[in-house]
């Protein structure tokens, strides 16, 4: 990673977006990704894309897609007496909450909250067991003594709000900060459009669109509307996955991934055969290294979103390894990122003029 791809990742990283509040990431994302594609442009939710032209219009045409949204809160409620009370943006933990610093986007600007966290000497009887908070037991305070000192701070019901935490390198080309899930998915396919036009080699045969799609985190529905707009020929999902490597997780239940292992691949449910071959073969030649992951019902991705438009998008789901997800401390390695960039790069290059993705009968 050279000085400018870290910058522009680290400036995407910290810019809050929010599930229905994505737009500041969003330009971050499309400056970086116009000075790359033939064009970007974007829809009426905010979801933005970046469209690569191939060399040949008879040519597939490839649908690279992530999401920009992160979890987070929203204000439910202002006290009389000053503080705030929270409802969850997507599939924030309550459990972690208590003590952490909120940034809460409010008419005058961003205003700075703490969760309330009451002292472990007053929650509990001696001897009794703890539970973690429901969103609603949850409390902000921002320094106010009244309603009217929130309202004066610019502070209303339905204004969001996101964790303080920002993005930081650790150990060995380790990553870890709030809202790499799927943020770094957003750095991931703007390199992969910059890789593909890189002075060293042609212009791949096929179109490649790299699309940013917004509200993942409540049910995929931006990269529904896109997927329905756009229909490409196919499409290539990236997400993070649980890194399952950590003291305390079920492998008979959660399967076996490795920080540092490399991308996963997805087998089964909306995960096109013969697209996951070719990823298979793209990653064996290139030298690689995957690991593989099961999906009986459904991903939990945007993959559920797309595949099934119209008469089909034959797609596949490519997953980074991370640990601690939906949390302050979410971590990746970033020689997985490389190569997962490097995979995603590699398929779109071998896509041929002739080549069609179906299952034969």
């Amino acid at each position: 990673m050279n000085k400018t791809q870290r910058t522009f990742l680290f400036d995407l990283l910290q810019t809050p977006s929010p599930t229905g509040f994505e737009a500041p990431g969003q330009r971050k994302w499309a400056a970086f990704t116009r000075k790359h594609a033939d064009r970007v442009e974007s829809d009426a939710y905010g979801t933005a894309w970046a469209t690569l032209d191939g060399k040949s219009k008879q040519a597939p045409t490839i649908m690279i897609e992530a999401h920009a949204d992160e979890i987070g809160y929203m204000v439910k409620q202002v006290t009389s007496e000053g503080f705030l009370r929270l409802d969850r943006i997507g599939g924030s933990d309550a459990a972690t909450a208590r003590g952490r610093r909120l940034d809460i986007f409010g008419d005058n600007g961003t205003v700075r909250g703490i969760i309330g966290n009451t002292a472990i000497h007053m929650r509990n009887d001696p001897g009794a067991q703890e539970k973690a908070p429901k969103p609603e037991q949850l409390y902000v305070d921002i320094g106010a003594t009244s309603a009217k000192q929130v309202e004066e701070a610019g502070i209303r019901v339905g204004h969001a709000a996101v964790y303080a935490d920002g993005p930081e390198e650790f150990g060995k080309n380790k990553l870890s900060g709030r809202a790499l899930d799927n943020r770094i998915g957003g750095f991931i396919i703007a390199r992969v459009i910059a890789e593909l036009t890189s002075k060293n080699q042609p212009r791949p045969p096929a179109t490649c669109v790299a699309v940013n799609a917004v509200q993942e985190e409540i049910g995929g529905y931006g990269a529904k509307m896109v997927a329905y707009r756009l229909m490409p020929d196919l499409c290539l999902v990236l997400d993070v996955t649980h890194a399952t490597d950590t003291p305390g997780i079920d492998h008979a239940r959660h399967g076996e991934v490795t920080l540092g292992g490399g991308p996963t691949l997805t087998h089964g449910t909306g995960n096109h055969i013969a697209v996951v071959k070719r990823l298979q073969e793209v990653a064996k030649k290139a030298g690689i290294p995957i690991q593989h992951e099961a999906s009986s019902r459904a991903t939990g991705t945007d993959t559920d979103s797309i595949y099934h438009m119209n008469e089909g998008i034959p797609s596949a789901l490519i997953s980074l390894p991370m640990r601690y997800m939906h949390s302050v401390v979410e971590t990746v390695d970033l020689e997985d990122v490389e190569k997962v960039i490097s995979l995603m790069t590699a398929f779109i290059r071998s896509v041929k003029v002739s080549d069609r993705f179906s299952v034969k009968i």
